[in-house]
């Protein structure tokens, strides 16, 4: 893919993009843009589909909205109302700690830089870029798996890792693309662009994709 063929490119799926289900983080920010929220609902949705995230952020919140409600409720509460969400365990004590460090060291408000947020436990790149881009509206990219293989299957990129991703993206990506690009691409490598034999014979992206990697295809 020529650089100003991302154009192109992105407003393709733009177009695409709401014929497919929406992931779950994006759902609970449309419903509520609380920055809490989406950090949490990013962490439960690590390793797990989105419908089951979406149901145990429910109950979940029903529970407890803020970090302060969220730490009057025992482990074992947390750990039912998340199940079976993957790593449910671990993820318990991770929200447990998170909360009780944005009490102690942010008064109780999730913090709006990337750097910040990297210092909250269970916090990677990934669920930091989405509580910025998404929860508080700031430039970023939030770099997944499906963006990381995307855009080096297109050719756009060459990277190796999704944190080389990210920096080459912010280097390149126009920085009016940052925050939705996420959004457009997920849906896209679920559905269309699959990890194993994408389904290159109805992708209306074809003749921008160099097609790094496809070894088979349907």
């Amino acid at each position: 893919m020529r650089d100003e063929e991302i154009h192109a490119a992105l407003r393709i799926l733009r177009r695409e993009v709401p014929q497919w289900q929406e992931p779950v983080v994006g759902v609970v920010a449309r419903e509520s843009r609380d920055p809490f929220r989406i950090l949490i609902a990013c962490v439960l949705s690590l390793r797990t589909k989105d419908r089951t995230t979406a149901e145990a952020s429910l109950r979940l919140f029903a529970l407890a909205s803020d970090p302060a409600s969220m730490l009057t409720l025992s482990l074992p509460k947390i750990q039912a109302a998340i199940y079976p969400v993957g790593f449910f365990r671990t993820k318990s004590k991770q929200i447990q700690a998170m909360c009780r460090r944005i009490l102690d060291a942010y008064e109780g408000r999730v913090p709006d830089s990337i750097d910040e947020l990297l210092t909250l436990p269970g916090v990677g790149r990934k669920t930091a870029n989405l509580v910025v881009t998404v929860g508080y509206g700031k430039p970023g990219i939030c770099v997944d798996i499906h963006v990381h293989r995307i855009s080096n299957r297109w050719g756009y990129i060459q990277t190796k890792t999704p944190e080389q991703s990210e920096q080459a993206l912010c280097r390149k990506l126009p920085l009016k693309y940052w925050i939705t690009y996420n959004d457009l691409l997920v849906p896209f490598g679920q559905n269309i662009c699959q990890p194993v034999s994408p389904y290159c014979s109805r992708c209306k992206l074809r003749k921008y994709c160099d097609r790094v990697g496809v070894i088979r295809s349907r």
